[in-house]
């Protein structure tokens, strides 16, 4: 089979990939501009028929989502900062220096990112517990740290790994600083594989649902993961409420995705290589 035919075979396949992959987004869409009785209507409607957008500002008006959005982006960038003060010089340390059990160390890290989080979800509320935390933010940026930070350290020791030890020593012979070696030359040099650092973490800890809903019992202190649980009742669910808001909730991503996509890019393709 040559070139040419099998373009007839991958296109389609293309196309069918996709449009399985953006049903989801079709019925979000879809339910999100219906009115109430056409949400529950038998058949159910592909495309509504009276589009309404009083959805949104019903959510607005009837829910602190305003309040959600803000404590989902304290802990959002909480532990994005939180994961970068520990993984920078965790991952040059493993990069650059030569100690007893690293490799033991790495292999560790991959490990620890295999453990589902409900395995130790108990042990950490009792944690929390004994810290005071409980019903704090706080509590949210630290855990969500805490497991990022092994596939982040695993992924920017490799960047550090790739750039010549000869760029640092030059600096170092210079009078640079171990300190200023790795914020003035390693970092802008890595900035792809920091950039892709950064977005996982950010949307890892934007998305965190089991430990909100662990530790956080107030309603103004709920994230947005652990606020859109209101629109789901005993007896019924809103679905045009919870639809128009998780399409809220993916705005920020997206914007976010926008502005970094050649850095991420870059960072993935460079990941997979380097790493």
């Amino acid at each position: 089979m040559n070139r040419k035919n099998t373009h007839y075979l991958v296109y389609p396949a293309i196309i069918f990939v996709l449009l399985v992959l953006l049903f989801p987004f079709f019925v979000m869409i879809s339910t999100m501009l219906k009115p109430l009785e056409e949400v529950y209507s038998n058949p159910p409607h592909w495309i509504p028929k009276n589009l309404t957008f009083t959805n949104f500002s019903d959510i607005w008006s009837k829910y602190p989502l305003v309040a959600y959005f803000r404590n989902s982006f304290i802990v959002a960038f909480g532990t994005t900062v939180f994961n970068m003060l520990l993984c920078i010089p965790a991952a040059y340390a493993i990069a650059r220096l030569r100690f007893m059990g690293k490799n033991f160390m790495m292999y560790l890290f991959l490990v620890v990112q295999m453990f589902s989080p409900i395995i130790v979800v108990i042990s950490l509320f009792k944690i929390v517990a004994r810290l005071g935390l409980l019903d704090n933010l706080l509590s949210l940026v630290l855990t969500n740290g805490v497991f990022t930070l092994a596939f982040a350290i695993w992924l920017l020791s490799g960047y550090f790994r790739s750039i010549p030890k000869a760029i640092e020593e030059a600096a170092l012979i210079d009078g640079c600083s171990r300190l200023q070696t790795i914020t003035r030359i390693l970092i802008p040099i890595a900035m792809p594989g920091l950039v892709t650092t950064i977005i996982y973490t950010f949307i890892s800890a934007w998305n965190e649902f089991m430990f909100a809903l662990t530790f956080i019992t107030s309603m103004e202190k709920r994230p947005l993961t652990l606020g859109l649980y209101n629109f789901i009742g005993r007896w019924t669910v809103q679905w045009q409420y919870l639809m128009a808001a998780a399409f809220l909730a993916l705005i920020p991503v997206v914007i976010l995705f926008m502005i970094i996509e050649k850095e991420l890019v870059q960072g993935l393709s460079g990941g997979a290589v380097k790493g």
